[in-house]
């Protein structure tokens, strides 16, 4: 197990993450952060407090419910309503990105409506596709073996990335 990140260097990740998004979103007035259940909702919320203190946008945090394994097995909910998400501004996060299966699952749904932008953020970028999806941002670009594991631990006192 290898130490990638320090608690300091994801919190640098983050803000410039964070900042990225504002750049990007300076004509929009709100921003709706939609987490992957897990690490991409704590990731998301991170990003919002950066946004809320950086900016005067309106920051809508939510959450994306679905089976990461298998996401066709059962139905892809959000923590708000659905309906909110017509013609916003969305950003999809979540940790890791391998091969782009959880965030092609989680981007179908948000197509099901007329959407203003969707942009993708990731913490780690692995780069091993095997689905048509790209970040927008990566706090991290990494070039790792199919073998390899990344994890994100977001512990409140020591948050660390390993690769495994």
């Amino acid at each position: 197990m290898q130490t990638i990140l320090s608690q300091q260097q994801i919190q640098q990740k983050i803000v410039r993450l964070g900042h990225q998004l504002i750049e990007t979103a300076f004509d929009q007035n709100e921003i709706y952060l939609g987490g992957i259940v897990g690490n991409g909702y704590l990731l998301a919320q991170h990003l919002a407090n950066v946004i809320a203190e950086n900016s005067s946008l309106k920051v809508i945090c939510f959450e994306i419910k679905l089976n990461k394994d298998e996401p066709w097995s059962e139905p892809i909910t959000f923590s708000i309503e659905q309906k909110a998400l017509k013609n916003a501004y969305i950003v999809l996060i979540d940790d890791v990105v391998n091969s782009g299966k959880t965030m092609q699952y989680a981007l179908l749904k948000f197509l099901e409506q007329a959407t203003t932008a969707i942009k993708t953020v990731a913490l780690i970028d692995r780069q091993h596709r095997r689905y048509p999806i790209k970040t927008d941002f990566a706090g991290l670009s990494l070039s790792t073996t199919l073998k390899n594991h990344v994890e994100v631990d977001f512990n409140a006192t020591d948050a660390k990335v390993f690769l495994y």
